[in-house]
């Protein structure tokens, strides 16, 4: 059953201080005439979005931001982030970081596996805070309309590798960067510092995973993440000197990967060397 957006405005104005209602009313959004954009977005659900993850994001990760001047206040680009912690809580606090620190505020669209937007109500709400199906032709319009996409280019790799590889970035898919230099837009790295640690995982279910048409499910050790602290990094944004046309080129795309990623690593040893600890 879907919640109507009324109700979804009560709650984040429980949930939300009066200067993160101010910020919410300023967000851009491109309505498609009736009150959602053309993905099912609703800035009601955005709001209530930041209103979940308010006390997540301050009081419990208690989030430091850095670099957040590279964010785009308009026009399209991708941020390319390592992945990490069995669970998308990375996704949670970097989706409320864009929020937070983008002016106009944005809502930066993640691109999610085959198997998030069929779940049973969680897919319907995570569409209306900005979440996306990753197709071709989905990329492709958000895009086009000059939005911001949050990728996990590591993606199931990253999130089931054991603890004992923590902050080991798992090879780089290249979807990201044929998508930059095909429609000229910029990548910008994130690394995130804190989320390997916010769940260890007993072992991977490969059996689970084929239910959900992945490599495997992580069974973690604890039935809730630990009260880590993140540390999200942004770098400066990449932009590719390649013709649109040679991101049809493997060789190109696949060295331009390979430039993110290793973009993403020195941020990610960078987290590493200046965090204090593992919970400060």
């Amino acid at each position: 059953m879907a919640v109507p957006p009324f109700v979804a405005r009560y709650l984040a104005s429980i949930l939300t201080t009066q200067e993160q209602r101010a910020r919410v009313a300023k967000l851009h959004f491109q309505d498609a005439g009736h009150g959602y954009d053309a993905f099912g977005l609703h800035p009601a659900f955005v709001h209530f979005g930041l209103g979940l993850t308010r006390i997540p994001y301050e009081k419990y990760f208690r989030v430091r931001s850095v670099g957040a001047e590279s964010l785009p206040s308009e026009g399209a680009a991708i941020l390319a982030a390592n992945h990490s912690g069995n669970l998308p809580f990375d996704g949670m606090m970097l989706w409320n970081d864009v929020l937070r620190h983008t002016h106009p505020p944005r809502v930066v669209r993640g691109i999610a596996d085959h198997f998030v937007p069929a779940l049973p109500f969680v897919g319907t709400i995570f569409a209306r805070g900005g979440m996306v199906g990753g197709s071709r032709g989905n990329v492709r319009a958000l895009l086009e309309a000059g939005e911001l996409l949050m990728i996990f280019p590591e993606g199931t790799p990253g999130i089931i590798k054991p603890f004992h590889k923590r902050y080991q970035l798992q090879k780089f898919r290249v979807g990201h960067a044929e998508l930059a230099i095909r429609h000229q837009v910029p990548v910008i790295p994130v690394g995130i510092v804190g989320a390997e640690e916010q769940l260890p995982s007993l072992f991977s279910s490969t059996r689970l995973g084929k239910m959900f048409g992945i490599e495997a499910v992580p069974i973690p050790i604890l039935p809730f993440p630990l009260p880590v602290r993140y540390h999200i990094y942004y770098g400066k944004p990449i932009h590719f000197t390649y013709d649109s046309n040679q991101a049809d080129d493997p060789n190109i795309v696949r060295s331009a990967a390979k430039k993110v990623q290793e973009e993403v690593d020195i941020l990610v040893q960078r987290g590493l060397r200046e965090r204090k600890g593992i919970f400060r």
